[in-house]
């Protein structure tokens, strides 16, 4: 059994609402407040509450600093990327939280580095620099891992429309660096105002390996954090679904595909080699009638999750290709094992599967049985009936 917690989008995502879902499934405040206190951050506290977002019962955390219910105090200090990770190392918090909260501010500082042409090491934050803002961060870090799940997945992030006001002025909706951490991610607008902030850009994206619908799981919790606005058309809260992923024998992957009607078939010979050496689990090609009747090849490639990037980058470099598309899958496998045979043709290696306790396919390798049959002179085919012939009659070793 594999533990997925779904980050549902719908109404966008903030730190605050990340916490506030974390304490309605059932993190202790306390424990939240304890950890936190591990930090030489003075200067705030840490409240819960519930509330209703149309008519939705949720809960609301609040970081109140010197009095300011969730925002930033008049004169806070900027901060930058060095006096955090300065804080983080002087706190008490354990080593996997520190890193993973370095991580992400590190993160963050690329994107504003690159927004406002510096290094990440000179980049001071506005916003996330203030208290509340590293304390959603982090304390979002620790109640994840509090959840201890295997993996996390998320709908697509909804960014909201309009504009919004930062301390550079006033951006179009998503502003500069958050449209930069969803790179890659998919996103739409609906809403009115921001509805995702940096904070909650940063956390979602850091933690969710894949986007798209509710994976098929056995629900067990479901936790409401609410945001600040309540509009009436709409529950304005970020929603955690905790559940349990059959998996088995099954592996998570990916079918990436792109249809090129536009490519000399020279370029289609090597494109296999090089997607396989690129990490794909598999790769082929399907003849496929395209518009104005053209004919075309659809590539498909099977890859791990983890390979995505790679794999489009390899097909947007070799091929014509303007566009790719993927989705997730599940695949069952059998159990697999290698063993020799010894043959009148020398040994042969012979690929076993396995359901369980029983073996359900004994295949030769072709590549030995092609060898030792030039070797000897004989036909390919004897030499594989030779080998499970072998392998029947109980003739094996491990490889």
């Amino acid at each position: 059994m594999s533990r997925i917690v779904y980050f549902d989008c719908a109404s966008g995502a903030s730190g605050d609402m990340l916490l506030g879902a974390l304490v309605d499934l059932g993190l202790p405040i306390e424990v939240l407040r304890e950890e936190l206190g591990k930090l030489p951050l003075p200067g705030y506290r840490l409240e819960a509450r519930r509330v209703h977002r149309a008519g939705l019962h949720a809960t609301k955390v609040d970081v109140i600093v010197d009095g300011h219910e969730h925002g930033h105090a008049h004169g806070a200090p900027e901060r930058g990327l060095r006096e955090i990770l300065l804080l983080l190392e002087k706190s008490q918090l354990e080593a996997e939280i520190k890193a993973k909260s370095a991580a992400l501010f590190h993160r963050l500082a690329v994107a504003e580095a690159e927004v406002h042409g510096m290094q990440p090491e000179d980049v001071h934050f506005h916003e996330v620099g203030a208290v509340d803002s590293i304390v959603d961060v982090i304390g979002g870090v620790l109640g994840l891992a509090w959840l201890r799940a295997d993996r996390f997945v998320s709908s697509p992030l909804n960014l909201g429309t309009g504009s919004v006001s930062i301390s550079h002025g006033t951006f179009a909706v998503p502003p500069p660096a958050t449209a930069l951490l969803v790179k890659g991610v998919p996103t739409y607008g609906a809403g009115e105002g921001e509805l995702l902030t940096p904070t909650g850009a940063l956390l979602v994206t850091s933690y969710a390996s894949c986007y798209g619908h509710l994976p098929l799981l056995k629900l067990e919790q479901v936790g409401h954090g609410a945001g600040s606005r309540d509009p009436h058309d709409r529950p304005n809260v970020l929603r955690l679904i905790v559940g349990e992923e059959e998996t088995g024998s099954g592996q998570r992957v990916l079918v990436i595909e792109a249809e090129i009607d536009d490519m000399s078939p020279q370029m289609f010979g090597p494109l296999i080699d090089h997607l396989l050496a690129a990490g794909a689990l598999d790769a082929y090609y399907t003849p496929v009638q395209m518009k104005k009747g053209r004919p075309g090849v659809l590539v498909s490639i099977v890859a791990e999750p983890a390979r995505r990037e790679a794999i489009e980058e390899l097909l947007f470099r070799e091929t014509t290709t303007l566009g790719v598309r993927y989705q997730e899958w599940q695949r069952t496998l059998l159990a697999r094992e290698h063993v020799t045979v010894e043959t009148a043709y020398g040994p042969i290696g012979v690929k076993l599967g396995r359901r369980g306790q029983r073996l359900m396919n004994a295949q030769p390798e072709f590549d030995d049985c092609q060898r030792a049959a030039e070797r000897h002179g004989v036909p390919a085919k004897e030499v594989w009936a030779a080998a499970i012939a072998a392998h029947r009659a109980g003739d094996a070793k491990p490889s």
